[in-house]
């Protein structure tokens, strides 16, 4: 088994979609092993994707990120990071196959519902920024 972070941005949360986002999580066969909704500061978004501050959608990325409540989520499943990805879809929408999240719920490359690690190191810095060890179950 392994463990990915994944979020359920903003725009899908405020547009009424984090339900059936995390429904579509189970019908994968993903683990729900923590989960929590906030409200994340810019100083916090900040932090979180500090490997884009030198790029030039950094500010309104963390912009975006502080602008509404999410959900965060660590996963597991088999191969959890690449079958994460796979459901989520192509970060454009308009580029993502049929069946994905971003597909069905994002409406732009910055506005695109969800996140998810990129890797096993991704993933272990991104679930020990928002879940400390007691919290996954």
């Amino acid at each position: 088994m392994e463990r990915t972070f994944a979020i359920i941005k903003p725009d899908a949360f405020a547009a009424g979609h984090a339900g059936k986002i995390l429904a579509r999580i189970y019908q994968e066969g993903f683990k729900v092993v923590g989960l929590k909704k906030l409200y994340l500061s810019k100083v916090e978004a900040e932090g979180f994707y500090y490997v884009h501050r030198e790029r030039p959608f950094f500010g309104e990325l963390t912009d975006f990120m502080s602008s509404g409540p999410c959900v965060v989520m660590a996963l597991e499943a088999d191969n959890a990071i690449m079958k994460w990805r796979d459901l989520m879809g192509a970060t454009d929408p308009a580029k993502a196959a049929e069946g994905t999240l971003r597909r069905e719920f994002g409406t732009s490359i910055g506005e695109n519902a969800t996140h998810g690690s990129d890797a096993p190191e991704t993933a272990a810095f991104e679930l020990s920024y928002f879940f400390a060890g007691l919290e996954l179950l």
